[in-house]
Formats: C-alpha cells, sequence, structure tokens
C-alpha cells in the first residue's frame, strides 16, 4: 500500500489568547489523506484554519493534539522538511538580487554546493520559464515573475510535495493558465502539490482532489468530480439550437431535426458546492 504524501490524523490545534490563556481551536479533529503525485486543493474561508494546517505540515508549528505525517515521517522532522518546497502567499524576497542569484541562494541553504548546485539552479528556472529573465533583479518584476520565481525557490532542492498558497492571486488570464500548465507538468513528474486557493473555478480545474474547511473542521472532501456531480440535472449539448427550451425539449429536438451531441451526468459549480458546505457546516455545532 503506498504511504500518503501527507496525512492528518485527528488533528488539532489550540492557540492561547489574552492574559488569561483563553484558548482558541483553529483545528478541530481533522482527518485527512493527500495521496502522492495528485493536485490537491485545499479551500476555506478566512479563518477556517487553512493556514495553521499548511504551518502544521510544514513543520513550523505542532499539533495540540493528533497527528501530522509526511511520507510516514513527523511533520518538522529533518526528513519530512527536506521533502517540502514551499511559496507562501506573499513571500518576500531580496530585491537587490537576481532571479538567478535568488534561487541560487535558496539552493545553497537547502545544502547543495558546487556543480549540483548551479545545475538545480538552472534546472528550476528552466522548470518555470524564468531563463529568459533570471539575470534581471527581482525588484522590476512583475507579479507573475515574482510567483514563478518563488515557484522556482520552492523547487530548486527537488522536493517530493509543493506547497503553495494563493499561487495565483494577482495573477492576469495569461499568468493564471502558464502556471497552471507549470502545475500539470510538475504533477506529471510525480510531484505531489498542496494547493490552498480562493479561486473556486480554477482550483476545479487544476485539481484532482479538494477538502474544504470551515471553522477549523473539515466539512468536505473527495474528488472534484464526484463533490461537484449533481445526479438531478443533465447538461445538453445542442447544435442549431438558438435558444433554450425547457418543456418537451427532447420530442422539440426531434421535431425540429436538431442533432444532440452530449448528454451528461450534470454538475454543479465549485462555487456553489463550498457555499454549501459552509452553510451545512453552520447547523452543526463542534462536538
Amino acid at each position: 500500500m503506498d504511504i500518503p504524501a501527507i496525512e492528518l490524523i485527528h488533528l488539532t490545534r489550540d492557540f492561547s489568547i489574552g492574559l488569561r490563556n483563553y484558548k482558541l481551536r483553529a483545528l478541530q479533529q481533522v482527518d485527512l489523506i493527500i495521496p502522492s503525485g495528485q493536485i490537491f486543493g485545499l479551500l476555506g474561508p478566512n479563518g477556517s484554519g487553512k493556514s495553521t494546517t499548511i504551518k502544521i505540515i510544514l513543520g513550523l508549528i505542532p499539533p495540540s493534539d493528533g497527528q501530522c505525517q509526511v511520507f510516514g515521517k513527523p511533520a518538522g522532522s529533518c526528513e519530512s522538511r527536506a521533502r517540502i518546497g514551499y511559496l507562501p502567499e506573499n513571500p518576500v524576497f531580496y530585491r537587490f538580487l537576481s532571479g538567478r542569484e535568488l534561487v541560487h541562494f535558496f539552493a545553497s541553504i537547502s545544502g547543495m554546493s558546487g556543480d549540483t548546485l548551479n545545475t538545480a539552479t538552472e534546472s528550476a528556472l528552466d522548470t518555470v520559464g524564468m531563463t529568459e529573465h533570471a539575470d534581471r533583479h527581482v525588484r522590476t518584476y512583475s507579479k507573475g515573475m515574482l510567483q514563478r520565481i518563488g515557484l522556482a525557490q520552492a523547487l530548486v532542492h527537488d522536493p517530493d510535495i509543493i506547497v503553495l498558497d494563493e499561487p495565483m492571486s494577482g495573477l492576469d488570464p495569461v499568468g493564471t493558465s502558464e502556471f497552471i500548465c507549470i502545475l500539470h507538468d510538475l504533477c506529471a513528474r510525480g510531484k505531489t502539490i498542496l494547493l490552498a486557493s480562493h479561486l473556486l473555478a480554477r482550483v476545479e480545474e487544476v485539481c484532482d482532489n479538494i477538502a474544504i474547511l470551515n471553522k477549523g473542521q473539515l466539512v468536505q472532501s473527495g474528488t472534484v468530480d464526484s463533490i461537484v456531480e449533481d445526479n438531478g440535472i443533465s447538461n445538453l449539448r445542442l447544435r442549431g439550437l438558438n435558444s433554450p427550451k425547457e418543456v418537451a425539449l427532447r420530442q422539440f429536438l426531434k421535431d425540429a431535426d436538431l442533432e444532440l451531441l452530449e448528454c451528461k451526468t450534470g454538475r454543479r459549480s465549485l462555487d456553489d458546492v463550498f457555499l454549501d458546505a459552509l452553510h451545512e457546516n453552520k447547523k452543526v455545532p463542534p462536538s
């Protein structure tokens, strides 16, 4: 049986607030498996526990209870940290460095040296399409270039898991499309990508599986297709139909000699599933 890339077992995290040591529960009994070799979407509104979950996976903070394992090793251990690359939502880089110098620096603090360091730097730049702009100062980069160079630093030590926090925020449609192509290419190479994002349409397009958090609880998880599928609705692709018909549609198509191109199980948008999941969660008090 394959070991999951990331496994959360009854994961709970409390934070102490104020002088009276009041406990704020950011995560409560979260159980989640993220398979290897997939693009996994982590969704939720602000304050849902996404950032806390990511920090625990990265080993930046420990859980209050439960476990987080990375390929079977405790999160935060040297073995697990070495297998993760991370791009935060708002990365702050040394703006006086060139892109190549920046990626070179992150490769060096990952323990690389000599020819291995140089080869890894050039490979990461090539993967994200930044070789041509690698000698420009970071301060001259556009938002899209900053995201690409940030992804390069996350990739340079060849991690098995890449954690991306809102990586497409602020990108134009072209930049977003190019970034998605890079993610698909990385997944095809066997990388596991954990993607936290509010861009639900893009998540639906790029992710294999998703999980929705709300108020620290896991409210829904599964494949994108299984979650957005709605068996009560059918979608029709029609040729030659100028306007939709709702009454006796099939008879209308037959009489009008129209060609039915497709009839498949209906789908709801991921936006609708997301909002419904949050609405249902409000009705269930925390255990």
